[in-house]
């Protein structure tokens, strides 16, 4: 064979490690999600997956369970193995003193600092590297991961509940609740999935949210996700909901207003300061620090302005929309606040990837659409 030809048991094999890393959809964060068997003899060995992290990765399972049977096996890997001392040791080096035969690999560690060495010296090491099967496939279940790994910053999704006429609250704020129960949980399904959860302090002062993670699975043990409020000018009180929740809650602002710093601080929020300019902070900026702090995946529960900004920023990966089937009227509040858009050649451009039915209401996912349509 050569390195990109792959037989069906292979695929079998490789969709069925992909199967095993789902198993740590919700517990690896900021690792990501890894599937590994062993073969010998053409029959699956050993199964690993990797749990939480530091925990064993899933190469390390796999070898613990096999034992002398890792001995001129086959392993089928959905990442390339780890090379470096982190949480856990090198499990290239795990895999070449466990007398591993070969290696199929889904995809190449997308870091740039390191992709491909592991499998440099699993190659230099004498053992038989393929890569490559079902990549795809690999990707899609760590989008956030390879995101922070090739972009510096985490994969970007913004939730938005509207009516059918594209509206988020009535003239006076009141928004509870634009969609039913099913939709509801939905969301607390996706905030599980999430690194963090990032909302501006519009939402904050007109909600008062927790912005926890309540009717769907996180792991046991898991933290909850990190909140995040941008807040440029500090107006957030310390007596907000959102800061007697458990978990951690991450303040960025561009105020130098020491007192409203302090008073937050003692409330158990952690104040950071990010560069910003006309009460507007660089969105950029705040999300290469989340990127630096191992965020993979941010959900954006925000207002129509904050919306508007990181879709016209060119910062959105997905927009997740839940619409209620009834109508607001056209003085209740926008979904998105799009200011300069004023000619049809100015349009936000999206492609639908997925409709379904969530209990009554219809949840629209939409990728943002660069350059010419």
């Amino acid at each position: 064979m050569t390195e990109n030809t792959f037989s069906l048991g292979e695929h079998r094999w490789m969709a069925r490690a992909l199967q095993l890393a789902r198993r740590g959809y919700y517990t690896t964060r900021p690792n990501p999600r890894v599937g590994c068997l062993l073969i010998h003899s053409g029959a699956i060995v050993a199964e690993g997956w990797h749990e939480r992290a530091g925990g064993p990765h899933a190469e390390i399972m796999a070898l613990e369970k096999a034992g002398e049977l890792a001995r001129g096996a086959t392993a089928i890997l959905t990442l390339e193995p780890c090379g470096h001392h982190g949480r856990t040791p090198p499990c290239d080096q795990a895999l070449i003193d466990a007398g591993v035969r070969s290696v199929v690999v889904a995809m190449q560690d997308p870091n740039p600092k390191v992709a491909g060495s592991g499998l440099q010296r699993l190659r230099d090491a004498g053992l038989g590297v393929r890569s490559g099967l079902m990549e795809a496939q690999a990707e899609a279940l760590n989008p956030g991961f390879v995101s922070r790994m090739r972009l510096g910053r985490p994969r970007v999704r913004i939730k938005s509940a509207c009516s059918l006429d594209g509206r988020t609250a009535m003239a006076d704020g009141e928004s509870q609740w634009i969609t039913g129960e099913a939709a509801r949980r939905d969301v607390h399904r996706l905030r599980a999935e999430s690194c963090a959860i990032v909302t501006g302090i519009g939402t904050v002062l007109a909600d008062d949210p927790r912005l926890t993670v309540r009717d769907a699975p996180l792991g046991e043990d898991m933290p909850q996700p990190l909140r995040v409020v941008l807040d440029s000018r500090l107006r957030m009180s310390p007596t907000a909901a959102i800061l007697s929740e458990p978990g951690h809650t991450l303040v960025v602002t561009a105020s130098s207003d020491s007192g409203a710093r302090q008073a937050l601080s003692d409330a158990g929020a952690e104040v950071v300061s990010v560069g910003g300019h006309a009460d507007r902070l660089d969105l950029t900026a705040v999300l290469r620090l989340l990127g630096e702090r191992e965020i993979n995946d941010v959900l954006v529960e925000a207002g129509p302005e904050l919306t508007g900004a990181l879709l016209q920023s060119q910062l959105v990966d997905e927009l997740i929309v839940y619409q209620a089937m009834h109508l607001m009227g056209s003085e209740a509040r926008p979904l998105v606040e799009l200011p300069g858009v004023e000619q049809m050649s100015d349009r936000l451009r999206l492609k639908l990837t997925d409709t379904r039915m969530v209990g009554n209401d219809l949840r629209l996912q939409l990728q943002p659409v660069t350059g010419e349509a």
